[in-house]
């Protein structure tokens, strides 16, 4: 279930006193966030933004594109590593169902 349209969007109320501040100052400074689930307003647009990922910051600048959308879906908060190719796979199935030979003079080694 979606919002209710008449509440409007949420944005964590500290994230716009921090936005009211940049406004009047000119030095821009990536304001630190853990509030992953505002909502990205039109005052956000040019600003930049430190988005926790459950384990790091990941840097942010907010663009057009963006407004709408919520903080969190630019910072994944999990890594794709690839999918394991088939024939790699089958290999490694291969190799764990065959049992590696052992050499006779060894295997004649390990009964004294």
């Amino acid at each position: 279930m979606t919002r209710a349209v008449w509440k409007g969007p949420f944005v964590h109320p500290s994230l716009l006193k921090k936005i009211d501040k940049l406004k009047d100052n000119p030095g821009k400074k990536p304001i630190k966030t853990w509030s992953r689930n505002s909502t990205i307003i039109p005052d956000f647009v040019g600003h930049s933004f430190m988005i926790h990922n459950g384990k790091s910051f990941i840097p942010i600048t907010i663009s057009e594109e963006m407004v709408g959308h919520k903080l969190g879906e630019f910072a994944p908060t999990r890594t794709f590593k690839g999918h394991t190719p088939a024939d790699k796979k089958a290999a490694a199935e291969k190799a764990a169902a065959t049992p590696t030979p052992t050499p006779s003079g060894a295997a004649k080694d390990a009964k004294k």
